[in-house]
């Protein structure tokens, strides 16, 4: 038999983007919540979305916090047949998803500080694990149903958590070049911290295999594969224990109740041998074949039972309880480049932020899949990415903005492997993720501006990157919500934003098996609260 359980991978993108790339989140303040095109606006948030047109706001000293609440539903569904369940689902929280910009104006200069989640931001809790994980579980019941020994249950307890942050601390100086254009530089120190948690135990089944001593009750599964390889192991030894007696002349040519009614030997060691022959030639009773015939079955039976007490003894390994503890580490630098043109009523921004290769370093206590080496180190890159924007007011009510963003992701390397090697993303990538977002705003009062958006976001993986562990999948988002002025100087932002899914069906055609299908979906629901002071 063939070893049936492979390494489990614990492993998953567990962040709450609602927009941005594929590891980069651009839902950076309560704000954006109510209008997701703010590539061109020139809010206290500019410091993150706009940073050339900080250069507009009035001099003084300007401070933005806000907070997210953000959910998400992970449902994935499996077509293959045989499992115990075909749905599996995942939920992802982040009560704490904080942003904060400070931003000092004098005349022409404007120095701004900034710090956001700028990846990631939630932990993803699988309670039945995935499907990858069923996969394996329940291939036992065929492989041994292959192998002749009927199997008709199987049962296991697992449980997944994956968290993910990506910390962004950054600042900027912006600089007025003229009435029109200004221009700005800065950096981003990025951290990461991912942490993994996890256990696959308890594998049980119910083998019906009498001959060694199971009869279809369920059992832990190492526990019969032991059971199993002392069997093959046993069985290997016969002909050597043989070997007396089919090599001599005057016993040779004798059945196993012949060499019992001689005292050569045991009924029990006998009833054993002929037990064992059942596995070479089933079609012959041993009882009635000599010594000879016997040993040679057996001689020639040695290297198969041999293998399969190796097998059994690797299946009782694989099966057993298995538990992840383990956490990465790291961290890079991203330059930023921001431009900003103004002309009356309509307002341009333009931003670059460029690619920063980073590596994150395993911190393992517990691995027992082996996917977490203790001190290896992992590609996890932030893409660089183009950001940009325009505001149109037509009049001092209303205001309209758009915003495009592309993100490099075929140029970096996010720890994705082909073959079991780490691969660049462009040979899991036809063309880079880019969105697209509408807002507007409208002035009820001279205290109250209310906004809505849609958003867009377009992924361009291929089938090798989408995975039940990992995947990127394309959306629409819908925002709303509104600022209030408390005074001039103090204005509070509310906004909520639902974003869709597009479900996306891998398909499998694995060997010698039915193809199957999986479906991947999601749901995000985010309130964010904000307030805006300056001074």
């Amino acid at each position: 038999m063939k070893k049936t359980i492979t390494t489990l991978l614990f492993s998953a993108m567990a962040g709450v983007v609602l927009a941005g790339g594929i590891v980069t989140n651009t839902n950076q303040s309560a704000s954006f919540l109510r209008n997701p095109a703010r590539g061109g606006l020139l809010g206290i948030d500019a410091a993150y979305y706009n940073p050339g047109g900080l250069t507009k706001l009035n001099d003084g000293f300007h401070l933005s916090l806000s907070n997210q609440f953000i959910t998400q539903n992970r449902l994935i569904k499996t077509s293959r047949a045989g499992l115990n369940t075909n749905e599996f689902t995942g939920e992802v929280k982040a009560p704490l998803f904080p942003s904060a910009y400070a931003v000092f104006k004098k005349n022409k200069l404007a120095i701004s500080l900034g710090f956001n989640p700028i990846g990631g931001g939630g932990g993803a809790y699988y309670p039945d694990g995935l499907p990858s994980f069923e996969y394996q579980v329940a291939g036992l019941k065929s492989s041994l149903n292959a192998s002749g020994i009927p199997t008709t249950q199987y049962s296991y307890d697992t449980e997944f958590e994956g968290k993910s942050v990506y910390f962004g601390y950054q600042a900027n100086v912006a600089y007025q070049i003229n009435d029109m254009f200004s221009a700005s530089l800065g950096v981003r120190y990025v951290t990461i911290d991912n942490s993994y948690h996890g256990h696959l135990k308890d594998i049980s089944i119910n083998p019906n295999f009498p001959a060694a001593g199971f009869n279809g009750t369920m059992v832990k599964a190492p526990v019969f594969f032991e059971a199993m390889a002392g069997l093959f192991t046993n069985l290997a030894g016969v002909a050597t224990s043989i070997a007396p007696l089919a090599g001599n002349a005057q016993t040779q040519g004798l059945t196993l109740p012949q060499l019992v009614g001689a005292g050569l030997l045991t009924q029990a060691q006998a009833a054993s041998i002929a037990g064992g022959f059942a596995f070479i030639n089933p079609n012959v009773n041993a009882n009635t074949i000599p010594i000879a015939a016997i040993h040679q079955g057996y001689v020639a039976a040695t290297p198969t039972f041999t293998a399969n007490a190796n097998a059994m003894n690797a299946n009782k390994a694989a099966t057993a309880d298995k538990y992840v503890d383990a956490v990465q580490k790291g961290s890079g630098i991203v330059p930023i480049v921001g431009l900003n043109f103004n002309l009356e009523k309509v307002n341009i921004g333009f931003k670059y932020e460029h690619h920063a290769a980073i590596k994150v370093k395993n911190e393992t206590t517990k691995d027992d899949v082996g996917m977490f080496p203790d001190g290896a180190e992992v590609p996890s890159d932030m893409p660089s990415m183009i950001s940009i924007g325009i505001g149109y007011e037509p009049s001092k009510r209303v205001g309209l903005a758009l915003t495009y963003h592309t993100y490099m992701d075929k140029g970096a390397e996010y720890g994705k492997m082909l073959n079991g090697q780490y691969v660049k993303n462009d040979q899991l990538m036809d063309r880079n993720l880019w969105e697209f977002a509408f807002g507007m705003h409208y002035k009820a009062t001279e205290k109250l501006l209310l906004s809505t958006g849609y958003l867009v976001t377009n992924s361009g993986v291929k089938p090798e990157y989408q995975s039940d562990l990992s995947h990127s999948l394309s959306t629409f988002s819908f925002g709303g919500g509104a600022k209030y002025c408390i005074t001039d100087k103090i204005a509070v932002n509310a906004g909520v934003m639902r974003t869709f899914y597009n479900t996306y069906v891998k398909n499998f055609a694995p060997q010698n098996q039915p193809q199957f299908g999986e479906t991947y979906s999601r749901k995000n629901l985010a309130f964010g609260l904000g307030l805006d002071l300056s001074f």
